[in-house]
């Protein structure tokens, strides 16, 4: 909703040093909020990240998308500063301040010169404490939700994905979308938005992240200024929800050239002891490399795709196996009979020592890669500790993946599979495909 291009960070993101150089250092402020540091002095420029847990699943029963829009609204004027003024202000400073919401979380992502710091932490502070809803502002940050709504229902790839999480967990905020419905939107006030805040936006769910040319002292100082007006405890976190999605397969008739394919199955937790070899082998099977083994069957030897990928999805609340690909619709049947092919191929023979080996070599070569910057170790940083890994992981994370072997991902592979529980979700005119 609200986006601010921070050339400055985007010119300089890229200066911090090895993966083998991050000092994760956890900090307690004086007011007792937690969080991790990475000391960075060579380059005068901080990168805040936080996290408040819970994120739209906190919707308050008949306000759906009041999380989300309350989101959209803080920075769209705060304290004493209208929207027009909040904005100036932010690029005065060349700070970067963002809100997003997502099904787990409502998040702050803040980028500032050192030089700056004391005004650009005051502007994150009146947004995350003092956000005005002013009614113009509100009535504009609605119609571009309302927009977005409108435009997910002539989306196939929004249908698709709306669809199959209604399927997935029908009776829980995960199975909606996070926009909320026109209706639910429209009926939404400021006293909603206000109370929305207050449900997600508390100090008994919130995990924080710091990179850059920061201490731990200023950075305890700096927290309790922004988080420490906050309320202590905020509403009841939601329940754990089981996928319990069937196999079988649904339709959605719409008019596109192309049918668009969602199709998943029950998937593993991250703390489970089997996820690493999972992990592993979902990156054989349907990674989205060119040497995956979905890639290879529909798009190379077939030519029904550009693209086939499949990843675990890992809410903080459920976990599931998730794929997607789009075909012509007259190719649609044989798509997903493939699929089905290899998914039972795979559960039945698991994978080679030649592919293992492989696919090792890449996880562990590609994961330092990842962190290219401040913005992203904080993101990364805060994404651990929601998960409650330990600062430890960062170089414990390659062990786990050189430690699985063929007998791992060969066994988790035979338990975990499950072909007969693959759903597919699919979107469009597809030929050979009936609903089931």
């Amino acid at each position: 909703m609200i986006r601010f291009a921070f050339t400055l960070a985007t010119g300089i993101a890229f200066a911090f040093p090895a993966l083998a150089a991050v000092d994760i250092q956890e900090v307690t402020s004086p007011g007792g909020i937690k969080a991790w540091l990475v000391e960075e002095h060579s380059i005068p420029f901080t990168a805040l990240e936080i996290r408040f847990k819970g994120g739209a699943s906190l919707d308050a029963e008949g306000k759906r998308g009041a999380i989300n829009l309350m989101s959209g609204l803080l920075d769209e004027g705060a304290g004493d500063l209208d929207s027009r003024a909040f904005s100036a202000a932010r690029e005065n400073l060349a700070a970067s301040i963002r809100f997003n919401a997502s099904d787990d979380a409502v998040s702050v992502s803040a980028r500032f010169l050192t030089e700056n710091r004391a005004q650009a932490v005051d502007l994150i502070r009146m947004a995350v404490t003092e956000p005005r809803f002013d009614e113009d502002a509100i009535d504009r940050v609605r119609g571009q939700v309302l927009a977005s709504i409108a435009s997910d229902a002539r989306d196939p790839n929004a249908i698709a994905a709306h669809t199959f999480a209604h399927l997935a967990f029908p009776d829980d905020p995960y199975g909606t979308a996070i926009d909320g419905t026109e209706e639910s939107v429209r009926a939404l006030t400021r006293d909603d938005l206000i109370a929305a805040k207050d449900r997600v936006m508390a100090r008994d769910r919130v995990v924080v992240s710091a990179v850059g040319d920061i201490g731990a002292d200023e950075l305890g100082r700096i927290l309790d200024e922004i988080l420490g007006p906050l309320p202590a405890t905020g509403a009841e976190m939601p329940p754990a929800v089981s996928y319990d999605l069937a196999g079988g397969t649904t339709v959605v008739d719409f008019d596109t050239p192309q049918s668009v394919i969602l199709f998943g199955q029950p998937g593993i937790d991250r703390d489970d002891p089997d996820f690493f070899p999972a992990f592993v082998l979902n990156e054989v099977l349907g990674g989205g490399r060119f040497t995956a083994r979905l890639m290879k069957e529909v798009r190379e030897k077939r030519g029904l795709t550009y693209g086939i990928y499949t990843s675990i999805a890992n809410y903080d609340r459920a976990s599931y196996i998730v794929g997607s690909v789009a075909t012509v619709n007259a190719r649609a049947g044989e798509t997903l009979s493939v699929i089905r092919d290899e998914w039972a191929k795979a559960q039945a023979d698991g994978i080679t020592q030649e592919e293992l080996d492989a696919t090792k070599t890449y996880l562990i070569g590609a994961y330092p890669l990842r962190f290219d910057g401040n913005a992203t170790i904080a993101r990364i940083l805060v994404g651990m500790q929601a998960q409650g890994y330990g600062p430890d992981y960062i170089t414990r994370r390659n062990d786990f993946i050189e430690a699985v072997t063929l007998e791992d991902v060969k066994r988790v592979a035979a338990k975990r599979l499950a072909p007969e529980k693959l759903h597919f979700v699919v979107v469009g005119h597809p030929e050979g495909v009936t609903a089931n």
